[in-house]
C-alpha cells in the first residue's frame, strides 16, 4: 500500500493521460521525498575534478564527419521564459534581424547537413505549453523533418505537491498551475516512454547530442562528435571554466566513495558548503548542458533499471503560482539530465570554450546576445568578437520583463564590443548607435534617455 498522497498523485497523472513510465518514475522520487531524501551532496563527499580540453584533442576530419552522420540532435524546448514575463515558448524570442532562437537553431542544423552530408535529425523536446507555438514557427522549414522521425516529442508533467503533506495541489482558478515539468532529467523517461529511443536506434543512429534551445552556442560540433565516438564512452558532457557569474551555479566533481563523476547543482548544496560552491579555484568547471550519449548504452541502462535511471533527486520548493509568493508552498520533484553522468561507468568530461555556453536566462543575457559581442555568419554559429564577455546588470524594476526591456532599447542593443561592464540603475532608454567602452554605470531617479550615437565611458 502506498501513501494517500502518492495514490492521489498517481490517480491524477493517470486521469491526465501521463505515460506509465513517467508515473512509475515519479512514484520512485515521491517515496524518496517521503523518506526524507533531500538530494544533498556534502562537500566532504567530493573532490575537485580536472579534464582534457577540446583545444588539445586531435580529431581527424573523416572521423568527425562519420561521427556526425551517426548523430541525432535533441533540443530541450519546454521553457516559457516566465521569469522574463513571457507566456509562450522562450525560443520564440527575437535574437536579431528578425530571427528567433528557433530560426537560428533550424538554420544551424540545415547548414551542417549541407556542409557535411549528414542527415542530422533535429528533434525538440517540448512541453505541453510550448508545443503548438514551436511547431507553428518551424512549419516554414519544410526540409527540416527527417522521414521516419518526429520533429518533436513531449516531456512529461507531474503534480506539484503541497509542502506540508505531499498531497497534489488543487488550484481551480488556474488548473495548469497544478502541474510542473519534472526537470530536464525527464529527457530519458520521455525518450523511452514515447518509443523514440528505440526508433532512433532502429533508424541507424548511434548517439545523441542534447542542448538547451536558449543556448545558441550548443551546436552539434563534428569535432566533439568525433572525439566522443572515438572515446568509446557511454556518456559525456561539455564543461567550461566557471566565471564570477557562475559562483552560485552547479559544478562537476568526483565522488570519493566510488570515483564516479557527479554534477552538483545549487539546490543540492548544503548551506554550510556555499563557500566551497562559490570557490572558483576549487571547483573550476560548470556544465554547459551540452551532452552526448550512446543510444544503446542508454537503452541498456534503462532496461536494467526498469525504465527508472535513478538520477539524484532535486527537491525544488516554490509557490503554486511562481509569480505570487502568497500562494501555498509546494515541492516540485525534479532531476537534472546532466546528473546521468554518475550513472554510467566510464563517463567523460571535455573542456570547451565559453562560446559553446551562451544561455539566456535573463534580459541581461539577452542584451549581450543581441549586441555586437557576437557575430552570426552564414553558418549561423555565434562567433565571439571579444576575448571576455562584458558583465551586464540592468535594473530589474525596469528591464526584467521582455516587454519593458524592448521599450528601453527601441533601436536595438548598444555596442558592447569594447565594454567591460554595463550597470544600469533607474529607467534609461537607449537611442540608436550607443557605444559602451570600459566599465560604465548609469544611475538615475527619474526617466532618462541616452542620446543616439553617445559613447559611454567610465567617467560619464
Amino acid at each position: 500500500m502506498g501513501s494517500p498522497g502518492l495514490k492521489k498523485a498517481r490517480d491524477k497523472m493517470v486521469a491526465a493521460g501521463v505515460d506509465e513510465v513517467a508515473i512509475d518514475t515519479f512514484a520512485h522520487y515521491y517515496r524518496l521525498l517521503e523518506h526524507g531524501e533531500t538530494g544533498m551532496i556534502p562537500e566532504s563527499t567530493i573532490d575537485p575534478v580536472d579534464m582534457e580540453a577540446l583545444a588539445d584533442v586531435e580529431v581527424p576530419e573523416d572521423v568527425a564527419r562519420e561521427a556526425l552522420q551517426g548523430t541525432a540532435v535533441i533540443k530541450l524546448n519546454g521553457g516559457l521564459g516566465t521569469s522574463m514575463g513571457m507566456h509562450r515558448a522562450k525560443s520564440l524570442l527575437c535574437v536579431r534581424r528578425g530571427l528567433s532562437f528557433l530560426d537560428i537553431i533550424a538554420r544551424q542544423v540545415l547548414h551542417l547537413r549541407e556542409q557535411h552530408g549528414a542527415t542530422l535529425p533535429l528533434i525538440f523536446m517540448n512541453s505541453f505549453r510550448t508545443s503548438a507555438d514551436t511547431m507553428a514557427a518551424l512549419a516554414r522549414y519544410e526540409t527540416l523533418p527527417v522521414e521516419g522521425l518526429p520533429l518533436e516529442f513531449l516531456q512529461n508533467k507531474e503534480p506539484k505537491l503541497l509542502a506540508h503533506d505531499l498531497s497534489p495541489v488543487s488550484w481551480p482558478k488556474d488548473p495548469d498551475l497544478e502541474w510542473c515539468p519534472p526537470g530536464h532529467g525527464d529527457l530519458y523517461t520521455a525518450l523511452r516512454g514515447t518509443g523514440l529511443l528505440e526508433r532512433l536506434i532502429e533508424a541507424g543512429y548511434d548517439r545523441v547530442f542534447v542542448s538547451n534551445s536558449d543556448n545558441l552556442g550548443g551546436v552539434p560540433d563534428p569535432r566533439i562528435a568525433g572525439w566522443f565516438a572515438a572515446s568509446g564512452a557511454p556518456f559525456a558532457i561539455e564543461a567550461t571554466r566557471r566565471t564570477p557569474s557562475d559562483r552560485k551555479g552547479g559544478h562537476f566533481a568526483r565522488r570519493k566513495g566510488d570515483g564516479r563523476l557527479v554534477l552538483r547543482e545549487t539546490a543540492q548544496t548544503l548551506d554550510a558548503d556555499r563557500e566551497a560552491l562559490a570557490d572558483l579555484d576549487r571547483h573550476r568547471f560548470t556544465s554547459t548542458n551540452n551532452l552526448w550519449f550512446d543510444l544503446r548504452a542508454m537503452r541498456d541502462a534503462l532496461d536494467q533499471r526498469e525504465g527508472i535511471l535513478g538520477l539524484p533527486l532535486i527537491r525544488n520548493v516554490k509557490t503554486v503560482d511562481p509569480g505570487d509568493p502568497s500562494t501555498p508552498e509546494v515541492i516540485q520533484v525534479e532531476t537534472a539530465m546532466g546528473a546521468a553522468i554518475e550513472v554510467f561507468e566510464g563517463s567523460r568530461l571535455i573542456e570547451v570554450g565559453r562560446e559553446r555556453f551562451v544561455p539566456v536566462k535573463t534580459t541581461n543575457d539577452l542584451l549581450v546576445l543581441r549586441s555586437d559581442v557576437y557575430d552570426i555568419g552564414g553558418d549561423f554559429v555565434l562567433d565571439p568578437t571579444t576575448t571576455a564577455l562584458p558583465f551586464v546588470d540592468l535594473d530589474s524594476d525596469h528591464y526584467k520583463l521582455v516587454s519593458e526591456f524592448d521599450k528601453r532599447f527601441p533601436e536595438g542593443a548598444p555596442s558592447l564590443r569594447k565594454a567591460d561592464a554595463l550597470r544600469v540603475s533607474g529607467d534609461w532608454t537607449f537611442g540608436r548607435g550607443v557605444e559602451v567602452v570600459g566599465e560604465v554605470s548609469l544611475d538615475a531617479t527619474s526617466a532618462q534617455r541616452v542620446a543616439p550615437g553617445t559613447v559611454l565611458k567610465p567617467d560619464d
